[in-house]
């Protein structure tokens, strides 16, 4: 099985550096998934609302949104491994301190340090697959390491519930904690430090350096043959690493495709936070099902969701080698708004298996979205800016995120009571269906400006010197 998973990502170094990165969001995600797989027994133990259980992820992520700029600002200019490794730890510390809280506010505080520990992952993995891959594997590569976001929530939401409801709601953030310690260190001992600009990619291990460089700029080439021309009043002519980190994000915040990738994300991300959050005690309410069957309930909407990750990616790929250039917008933009229509019936149906084939479907397009955004936004903002790039990003889609489960907690207190506690989980669902499926339409506007932001991105003045490789 290692052999075969090493030959499907291009080789033993490859796989090891993918599976790292992905396992850096499955830690990520998972921490976030816990909170929503102990939420009965913690909100039990610790008598909060859902809106108090909401908060606890809204600061996380708002306090992860003010770390994310420093965060852009030193992927951009300092060994990246070593910055990963050392938030790691943070973030690990973190995690017991919130393990151990004795009451509401102390574990409130916890997620404070831990918010600004994950929002350097963002941006330092963003930046490593731009100079570990070439463009036009990177929806792909995207794919792969995002599935360990999803997988991460996953396991949380299965592993996490089943244990807190046999020991304590406070045992999954411990063994989250003790994971990560050993992921810092696998990260320290085992992940390159790759060249800046592209020196140093790794290419697939049945092709050779040239090749791969060839087939790299494949995308960028038939925008460029096809007339398409960049944007003179956008092109990068200062070097990127004497720009400040606000005159950076004005520049990334003036490109039109990037904008709008930008909010289609976050918004993205906004329901994907609520979902995750939630999902476990909706479906205990609504069908009234003990934990151990909710769980089990869970695995096929998660395989779901981790085959939209892929195949998402892969399929955009595909199109773009085909002179499918705009793939990489058109296709999140469908699938956006296919989730929010496959959604709706498995929300309003009554009968958990016939709603689980509708949220594994939902969960599928919701997921397959991911993958080529991310490509996108780095095709789209030269390479020297990728990590404050992403920072601005991240700062949106974390406060997004710190949005989405307390808006969620909010909207299904209020039609809970009126209607009842589990109908009020189904409404607030819902209602959010709508701002997904109108992103969906939104993020169709950027096929206008994408292939000549692309062309702009690809005319940029490099940066003068890359920093130096960590031995």
């Amino acid at each position: 099985m290692r052999g075969r998973l090493a030959a499907a990502l291009g080789g033993p170094v490859r796989a090891r550096v993918i599976i790292l990165l992905a396992v850096v969001l499955a830690l990520n995600s998972a921490d976030s998934g816990t909170i929503g797989a102990v939420a009965a027994p913690l909100e039990a133990d610790l008598g909060i609302s859902h809106a108090q259980l909401g908060l606890f992820a809204t600061v996380s992520s708002g306090v992860g949104a003010v770390a994310a700029p420093v965060a852009g600002v030193l992927a951009d200019r300092t060994t990246r491994v070593r910055l990963l490794v050392i938030t790691i730890a943070v973030w690990s510390a973190s995690m017991v301190v919130g393990g151990l809280a004795p009451n509401y506010l102390w574990l409130l505080l916890s997620r404070i340090t831990l918010g600004a520990a994950v929002a350097a992952a963002g941006p330092i993995v963003a930046s490593l697959i731009g100079d570990f891959f070439a463009p036009n594997e990177r929806a792909k590569i995207y794919g792969w390491v995002l599935t360990g976001e999803l997988v991460g929530a996953g396991l949380a939401l299965l592993v996490g519930g089943d244990v807190a409801a046999w020991l304590t709601w406070r045992a999954p953030f411990l063994g989250l904690a003790a994971i990560s310690l050993g992921l810092a260190a696998a990260l320290w001992r085992l992940m390159p430090e790759p060249r800046r600009g592209g020196a140093g990619r790794l290419p697939p291990g049945r092709l050779r350096h040239h090749d791969a460089a060839a087939e790299a700029d494949q995308a960028k080439a038939t925008i460029l043959e096809e007339g398409v021309l960049p944007d003179p009043d956008r092109v990068l002519r200062r070097d990127p690493d004497k720009m400040t980190f606000w005159q950076a994000a004005r520049y990334v915040l003036g490109i039109r495709t990037n904008r709008t990738l930008i909010i289609a994300t976050a918004v993205g991300y906004f329901f994907f936070a609520g979902l995750r959050t939630f999902a476990l005690l909706f479906a205990l309410d609504r069908y009234g099902l003990p934990q151990a069957l909710v769980s089990l309930v869970i695995i096929p909407i998660g395989l779901g969701a981790v085959f939209g990750t892929l195949f998402g990616g892969r399929f955009t790929d595909r199109l773009v080698r085909r002179r499918r250039t705009n793939a990489r917008v058109t296709v999140p933009a469908y699938a956006y708004s296919a989730a929010a229509l496959v959604f709706l019936p498995g929300l309003v149906l009554a009968n958990i298996w016939l709603s689980v084939v509708f949220f594994t479907l939902g969960a599928c397009f919701l997921a397959s979205a991911n993958a080529p955004l991310g490509a996108a936004r780095l095709d789209i903002v030269p390479s020297a800016l990728w990590g404050r790039a992403e920072s601005v990003r991240t700062v949106l889609q974390l406060a997004a995120e710190a949005a989405g489960p307390i808006a969620f907690g909010f909207v299904a207190d209020e039609f809970g009571g009126m209607s009842g506690r589990g109908a009020g989980l189904r409404d607030a669902f819902l209602v959010m269906l709508v701002p997904l499926l109108v992103n969906g339409l939104w993020l169709l506007r950027a096929r206008r400006s994408y292939r000549t932001d692309v062309a702009t991105a690809a005319a940029a003045r490099p940066a003068a010197e890359p920093v130096t490789e960590r031995a």
